[in-house]
């Protein structure tokens, strides 16, 4: 398997559940802006709510710092539009639900369970020139924690803005960063 790190996202075409509506999303609604992409299995599941609800409680910083989120299962919007009336968990969502029903962008990102038709967890962060930055794959029963792809956002976008400097583990906004060269080797 090669890495999908540093790679262009691939145009797609899907509908998505959206304040109340159907709407469409392209690559192109990802442009010019940070964006993350979490792929889930199933709506209607147990592990899944709990990750989305815990993304849609992160929403609006998310939104502060500029990116947007796309959840994305191989569901249709019909579904996302079922379990968003029907769980009070998932009511809370308001980003973009994207139905995948043919698997296209879930292959896109090599996250397809192709003998179930269903998405492993996938994490994409995905910069303003559509490039992946982040990507971080899960098996079905391992939930994943949005305050820890926050402070990774965070340190694609510092990563991004200043030339030369890296984030260390557990880098957080206002904490020192490194600057990586030939003085610093064996060093940390």
């Amino acid at each position: 398997m090669s890495s999908i790190i540093n790679t262009k996202i691939k145009p797609f075409k899907a509908t998505a559940f959206h304040q109340g509506k159907f709407v469409p999303v392209t690559e192109q609604d990802l442009a010019g802006k940070w964006s993350v992409v979490v792929f889930y299995p199933a709506d209607f599941t147990f592990v899944c709510p709990t990750e989305l609800g815990d993304l849609a409680d992160f929403y609006a910083k998310f939104q502060e710092i500029g990116v947007e989120v796309y959840s994305v299962s191989t569901d249709t919007h019909f579904t996302h539009k079922a379990w968003h009336d029907a769980s009070e968990t998932i009511k809370k969502i308001s980003y973009p639900m994207v139905a995948d029903p043919t698997g296209t962008i879930t292959r896109n990102f090599g996250v397809m369970i192709e003998e179930e038709g269903l998405a492993l967890r996938g994490t994409f962060v995905i910069n303003p020139e559509g490039e992946i930055k982040v990507a971080e794959i899960h098996d079905l029963g391992i939930g994943r924690s949005a305050s820890e792809l926050f402070r990774k956002v965070q340190a694609a976008q510092y990563v991004a803005n200043h030339d030369g400097e890296v984030c260390p583990a557990k880098w957080t906004p206002g904490e020192a960063t490194l600057a990586p060269s030939l003085d610093l080797v064996g060093k940390i």
